[in-house]
């Protein structure tokens, strides 16, 4: 063989590999932006995986994920979300009403997949829910609708008390209508409602005071991604306290507190990842409507009853999706 066709030869196999490599197809990128820290999703970041599984893509094999987490300090959201807006990811799973509106704000071109406790058309996001319209679609919890049945739920827990107290969140827009549904509800009941607005760590300790201060004898802590956040110290402070709680989500009884009733959130995270899947596949957010999440689960911690020297009538034992003893 001749030298220079010895050297044509090795050109190719050098370059082939690089052309064959470079014709490959890029693997997708999905943002995913959120207003806490990653310890705190662990289980809902499972359930959106297991959606994008369901349609066709596994982490790592047949998509990457840019994750963005503002670590509570919701001023960074806009930033984060430019980020991934200039990484130009295929499309941006933003769960929570921060992240959603900053993910909006950040580009009217990329999907935007939400997952909400409240109306998504009141709070701006979608001009309806069966024609979202736009880059954005997502899920839609009933966290606000679901306020009375947290009212009635504690009440029946513990009948003979007459004033209650509920923790908002001051800083979340759905507050005031989540507000005014329990107080609603309270008033149907015969029973005085006091609202506390927590809106740091600090806060939190103070809202405990003042509920023994009130002498409620018990209390309603609103589904909010800032509660879910402080879990540990609220569920703590609330076992400390003695104060029979009820949470919106299952993270609260799982992690020490009494009892809980609202969306199963691993659940609407699996729908987020199955709607970005479907966008990933070419799937437009205009023709995907807002799924409701329909899937409602009542948990209730055996063992934090019993050290607040409950007992938990067999009837709402019987209604439990899960039992924690």
């Amino acid at each position: 063989m001749r030298r220079r066709q010895f050297i044509t030869l090795l050109g190719a196999a050098v370059t082939w590999p690089l052309a064959a490599r470079a014709q490959q197809p890029t693997m997708p990128v999905v943002g995913f932006l959120h207003s806490v820290s990653p310890g705190m999703l662990e289980d809902r970041l499972r359930g959106f995986r297991q959606g994008l599984k369901e349609t066709g893509f596994v982490e790592g094999e047949h998509v990457a994920i840019e994750y963005r987490w503002a670590e509570n300090q919701i001023d960074r959201l806009p930033a984060l979300a430019a980020d991934l807006v200039r990484l130009n990811v295929n499309v941006i799973a933003a769960p929570g009403y921060a992240a959603a509106l900053a993910a909006k704000a950040a580009t009217s071109a990329i999907p935007i997949i939400f997952n909400l406790g409240i109306d998504p058309v009141a709070a701006g996001l979608v001009a309806s829910l069966s024609q979202p319209s736009g880059n954005v679609t997502g899920v839609a919890g009933l966290s606000v609708e679901l306020t009375a049945k947290l009212i009635q739920l504690i009440h029946e827990l513990v009948p003979t008390t007459s004033t209650f107290a509920m923790l908002v969140n001051p800083a979340n827009p759905m507050s005031e209508p989540a507000v005014q549904n329990a107080q609603e509800a309270a008033r149907s009941l015969g029973l005085r409602l006091h609202v506390l607005r927590p809106a740091t760590a600090s806060e939190i300790d103070a809202a405990f005071a003042r509920v023994v201060e009130l002498r409620a004898g018990a209390q309603v802590v609103t589904p909010d991604p800032f509660f879910t956040n402080q879990r540990s110290q609220i569920t703590a402070s609330a076992a400390r306290h003695g104060v029979p709680t009820i949470y919106g989500w299952r993270e609260f009884p799982a992690a020490g507190g009494l009892i809980s009733y609202g969306p199963s959130l691993v659940d609407s995270f699996r729908q987020t990842g199955i709607y970005a899947g479907k966008i990933l596949k070419g799937a437009r957010p205009a023709d995907l409507p807002v799924q409701q999440v329909v899937k409602i689960e009542l948990v209730i911690n055996l063992k934090a009853a019993k050290a607040l020297g409950l007992e938990v009538p067999p009837t709402l034992i019987a209604r439990a999706d899960e039992v924690i003893e």
